[in-house]
């Protein structure tokens, strides 16, 4: 008698946490906008290693994309939680209803807007070609014909540098006197400040970074390839969510707040596109 009593104990008790877990795993669905606010959480994927974007300081989350989260959860009265996870799992996340929306820096590609719903671009990343800021010999793109250069290896800047060399020869007869590869970016930069690359070219988010916690040390003087729009990304079964993203990105433009960020952030103010930056047929 005492053990049924016992067993009947632990499954009720089972049955219990059961129920719970499950109304709670309800709770953390993504939804509409009455879900998020009956729910009092705005739950978003990112992938924070793209500063100043989105990454990690003192154990938590922050940058660019971190406040204008920020804002938009205290326009809709709830709390923001912001998950922290491998890019690769955000977007098969985001189709399962694990959370609102992917608030990390994602490139519009034609594949990906076939799947997913862009919200408008909230940043812009440039491949830039940067000198020491004591260089007088080099001032624009066509001045690196016969200097050495260098970047990442395997980058979107490696492949545009590339073509650039291509155009060069063709314009100048000469192209690069030499084009070094790096393991990563932060080699990049440390090449340009000991002298042995006379430029190199790193987008325009590392650059910011370098720039502030190395000021007077580099300098941009021009770009090359193609500047990269990067939006957050909606489950294209809530358009209201993408709807709610870009009014809320239209009114922080409207009032300079998002300037604002862009200035504190990157040091300088963004030109990005309200229309027309979605590929052809996109959601």
């Amino acid at each position: 008698m005492t053990t049924l009593s016992r067993r009947s104990i632990v499954k009720a008790a089972l049955l219990t946490s059961l129920v719970i877990c499950t109304s709670s795993f309800a709770l953390a669905q993504a939804g509409t906008l009455a879900d998020i606010k009956q729910r009092g959480k705005l739950t978003v994927g990112t992938e924070a290693a793209y500063e100043p974007f989105e990454f990690v300081e003192n154990g938590k989350v922050v940058g660019y994309g971190h406040d204008i989260l920020e804002l938009m959860a205290a326009k809709l009265g709830v709390e923001l939680e912001q998950l922290n996870l491998p890019f690769n799992g955000l977007l098969p996340g985001l189709m399962s209803n694990k959370f609102d929306f992917v608030a990390t820096s994602v490139g519009i590609t034609p594949e990906r807007a076939k799947r997913f719903a862009f919200s408008q671009p909230i940043g812009i990343v440039r491949s830039l070609f940067v000198v020491k800021a004591d260089n007088t010999t080099i001032s624009k793109p066509e001045d690196v014909a016969g200097k050495v250069v260098g970047t990442q290896m395997g980058s979107s800047a490696q492949q545009a540098l590339q073509e650039y060399e291509r155009e060069l020869k063709a314009g100048k007869g000469q192209g690069y006197a030499d084009l070094k590869l790096f393991q990563g970016y932060p080699d990049v930069g440390l090449a340009i400040a000991n002298g042995s690359i006379d430029v190199g070219v790193l987008p325009s988010n590392v650059l910011a970074v370098q720039m502030h916690r190395q000021p007077d040390t580099y300098k941009s003087v021009g770009e090359v390839g193609d500047a990269k729009l990067l939006a957050w990304v909606v489950n294209a079964k809530n358009p209201e969510v993408r709807t709610f993203i870009n009014e809320t990105l239209d009114e922080m433009r409207a009032t300079g707040k998002l300037a604002e960020l862009q200035k504190k952030w990157f040091g300088e103010t963004m030109t990005l596109p309200t229309s027309g930056y979605l590929p052809e047929a996109a959601l």
